[in-house]
């Protein structure tokens, strides 16, 4: 797909999802975004965005709600016009043990990370064939890509993400999903940590945000790969 022109809707585009729109921006994309709490966050990723020339549209949506996400649909196309491309990078990742993980927990990872990935995709797609034809990238992880539930607390997260490939495969057509692996440290992170994690990633290094923006250029570009989860790792799933 050649992005001039055409519209796309990032879901929780607080941290990676900044890179993401201004590397689509740069291939002449106009940019939605939602947001549930961080909207300065994500207006300041729109005002990037208008800053490259191209028009941003914000909006407000609990994607755990359908109506929310019908409505988050309809005001992108209102506002852009149309609706060409969906990246849904909108995650909970909270870290509870399994002894004190409550039902309330599960569901609100399950909705957050694997049911508004549907919900998303459905509102999206007539829209698309409207548009006769788009594409859809969804956000899984490295650990559920590769079969490796190695972070004890993260119990649901692993499962919901889990959900998301197996929703990329049933969806297929151009439906496609990155996985990523250490890409940016969490705020919170000791440099100790930090650099365990560069020590245990063969690449030796964080990816950064370039490289997710990098490949989520190339599943929205490609017209032959479909179906497909792809980490994008530093080759952590080989150690």
């Amino acid at each position: 797909m050649d992005l001039a022109g055409k519209t796309v809707l990032i879901t929780g585009a607080r941290r990676m999802g900044a890179g993401v729109a201004l590397a689509l921006a740069r291939r002449g994309a106009d940019l939605a975004f939602s947001y549930n709490r961080s909207r300065e966050d994500v207006e300041r990723a729109a005002d990037a965005v208008r800053g490259l020339g191209r028009r941003a549209a914000v909006c407000r949506a609990d994607l755990t709600k359908a109506a929310d996400c019908d409505g988050l649909v309809a005001h992108v196309v209102k506002e852009l016009g149309r609706l060409d491309v969906l990246v849904h990078m909108a995650s909970r990742y909270a870290k509870t043990p399994f002894d004190a993980l409550t039902e309330r927990d599960w569901d609100e990872s399950i909705a957050v990370d694997a049911r508004a990935a549907f919900l998303c995709a459905r509102a999206a797609v007539p829209h698309m064939r409207a548009a006769s034809g788009g594409r859809i990238v969804f956000f899984a992880d490295w650990l559920s890509r590769s079969g490796r539930p190695r972070y004890p607390g993260y119990l649901p997260y692993y499962v919901a993400k889990g959900a998301v490939g197996a929703l990329t495969e049933a969806l297929a057509l151009l439906v496609n999903a990155v996985a990523p692996g250490p890409i940016l440290a969490p705020p919170d992170m000791g440099e100790e940590e930090r650099r365990a994690v560069e020590r245990e990633t063969p690449v030796g290094r964080w990816g950064g945000e370039e490289a997710i923006a990098h490949l989520v250029l190339a599943l929205i570009e490609t017209d032959f790969i479909t179906g497909e989860t792809v980490r994008a790792d530093g080759g952590r799933h080989l150690r």
